[in-house]
């Protein structure tokens, strides 16, 4: 099994359910671990594992479009990964919301969505 990851993804975006959340936008950071088994024993070209590139872009393009709900986002992230790497047989997608506008709060949230396919 070959574990690929993009961690520490940094993007300001305007998701959220609140006005001010969609009007002001925030920062976002979005960890993606892929699992796949390898099919030979040394990976030498791109076309034998997953291109994390590609990844990085499904990821860009989807965090660019507003939407209220982080759980929302993490799984169109899911279907749209496994759909451009079918090979991938697990993913994990995490979006963590750097400063929520929950009052008197001091920290962040994540959403965690984890997929296991066969």
């Amino acid at each position: 099994m070959v574990k690929i990851s993009l961690h520490n993804l940094l993007f300001f975006a305007h998701h959220g359910l609140h006005e001010e959340e969609k009007i002001l936008g925030g920062d976002f950071e979005v960890n993606a671990d892929l699992y796949y088994e390898n099919r030979s024993d040394v990976i030498k070209t791109i076309e034998d594992t997953i291109d994390y590139g590609g990844v990085y872009a499904i990821i860009k393009q989807r965090m660019n479009k507003p939407t209220p709900l982080l759980e929302t986002i993490a799984m169109e992230m899911a279907v749209t990964i496994k759909q451009a790497f079918p090979v991938t047989n697990e993913l994990s997608i995490r979006i963590k919301k750097i400063n929520p506008p929950i009052t008197a709060f001091a920290g962040n949230v994540e959403v965690c969505y984890i997929k296991k396919y066969n």
